[in-house]
């Protein structure tokens, strides 16, 4: 519920943040249009509408646009989480620069823009997350063109002015591709430092391409920019790649670091789940089974005997079977049948229950992870009988060409108050299911059905890909 009022104020605002700005932009275009009318008696009448038009166009048209696209297409890629965001991003960020360098943005509405992309970034990122190659490029590119419109207002000089609309895009473009591309690509191949040098050069080179094609399109007095390309040098070959190393070097220590005490606190479950282990002594344990199931028969008690026998069996796999990444099918399926005849055993008095199993022993030795299947048949016995009206639970297993096939179904029943399972909540189904998705991707189907009488589960494997 408040996760839903969070969202709703969040839209609230965005949408007063359409609104004015959109205002913004309608004001500033009723000003200057009235400052256009007030030359009209001094301009000829097709020049004024000439200028009419081109001012619409450039002004207010092209900033509105990107003011949309980072509205409607920016915000909802760095925002989604499934997936990492678009690098679309980036070339709506190059065309908003582009945009304002030539003049079709002015500098009260570079800044609103800049402010906007900022905000994206802000509320898009979290304590501790690692930044994407989308969110960067958007927080490099903001900054960027905050400072130079605050250059252009300030009227700063036409070299600076230069370097902010050349030098600094490109070497922005330069770090994001070291970061985020080829250092991550390189770190997976031996002698990364020599091969990064390597590819420094070559990108350095193409820098200067870019370069001059920015010279030639937004400066024709080129011959004054000459000290661009000397610049461009230590940039792009040195404090570039040295910027991009230490800060890919000092993020990568960090995920190490991350991945180091997962580790530890890993290890340290391992060392508690052995320490438990280690304090139900197995050999005591099923010796006192032995015995019991010994004294049962002695007196007769064939049911009780059978009974500690299967739960003797049942907690031998708990013990040594279930702790492997993969065990036998057979095995597994056994388990499953002891589990399955306990609960017989306990509902043996009660004729109003009807218990109906059809499990196939398989033909080949494959390999499942455990308790992939008692989940299933554990949640019909807990849902599916009640002692005192009529139950019937449904269990087939087979498994053909490599493939497994279980299907379960269950009346559904109220538990009993009395009931002992009643307040047992087993391994669970959700669990199972991220179990499945886990380790069986793209090679598992499960259907799971309800109505008011009836539950019922389908559920296949593909036992080839582990067999």
């Amino acid at each position: 519920m408040q996760r839903k009022t969070t969202m709703t104020k969040l839209q609230e605002v965005a949408k007063i943040e359409l609104i004015a700005f959109t205002a913004c932009a309608v004001v500033a275009f009723i000003v200057s249009a009235g400052a256009a009318v007030s030359e009209h008696i001094t301009i000829p009448n097709h020049i004024y509408y000439n200028r009419f038009w081109i001012n619409l166009f450039s002004t207010y048209v092209i900033t509105c646009l990107c003011y949309s696209l980072l509205f409607f297409y920016v915000n909802t890629e760095i925002e989604q989480k499934e997936r990492k965001p678009s690098n679309g991003v980036i070339l709506v960020c190059l065309l908003i620069h582009l945009c304002w360098v030539a003049g079709l943005i002015n500098e009260y509405f570079a800044l609103l823009l800049a402010i906007k992309m900022m905000v994206i970034f802000i509320t898009s990122t979290k304590d501790g997350e690692k930044l994407t190659l989308a969110q960067e490029g958007l927080m490099l590119f903001a900054l960027f063109l905050f400072q130079h419109a605050i250059c252009v207002i300030l009227n700063y000089n036409l070299d600076i002015r230069a370097v902010f609309s050349t030098l600094i895009p490109i070497a922005i473009l330069h770090y994001l591709y070291a970061v985020h591309v080829l250092l991550p690509e390189l770190s997976k191949t031996n002698k990364t430092g020599l091969k990064f040098i390597g590819r420094t050069i070559v990108n350095a080179v193409v820098t200067y391409l870019l370069l001059l094609m920015m010279v030639y399109t937004f400066y024709p007095a080129r011959d004054k920019f000459d000290y661009l390309y000397l610049m461009n040098m230590p940039a792009q070959f040195v404090v570039v790649p040295v910027l991009s190393w230490i800060i890919y070097k000092a993020r990568n220590k960090r995920e190490v670091e991350e991945i180091r005490s997962l580790k530890t606190e890993l290890g340290k479950a391992d060392a508690n789940l052995n320490f438990l282990k280690s304090q139900i002594n197995p050999h005591f344990l099923f010796n006192a089974l032995n015995t019991l199931y010994g004294t049962a028969l002695q007196e007769g008690a064939a049911r009780t005997g059978e009974g500690i026998q299967k739960l003797g069996d049942m907690m031998r796999f708990m013990l040594e079977e279930n702790v492997a990444d993969k065990t036998l099918l057979a095995t597994d399926i056994e388990y499953l049948k002891n589990y399955i005849s306990l609960q017989k055993l306990r509902i043996a008095t009660s004729p109003n229950i009807h218990i109906e199993t059809d499990i196939e022993e398989p033909q080949e030795q494959y390999l499942i992870a455990p308790m992939m299947l008692l989940p299933f048949v554990e949640n019909a016995f807990k849902h599916g009988i009640s002692l005192n009206n009529p139950s019937q639970i449904r269990i087939t297993l087979q498994t053909k060409a490599a493939k497994l096939y279980l299907d379960v179904s269950n009346s559904i029943n109220k538990a009993n108050e009395s009931d002992p399972e009643k307040s047992h909540g087993g391994i669970g189904l959700q669990n199972v299911k991220q179990r499945l998705i886990l380790l069986y991707p793209n090679h598992h189907e499960l259907i799971i059905r309800e109505n008011a009488k009836e539950f019922f589960v389908h559920l296949t494997i593909d036992l080839k890909e582990i067999e």
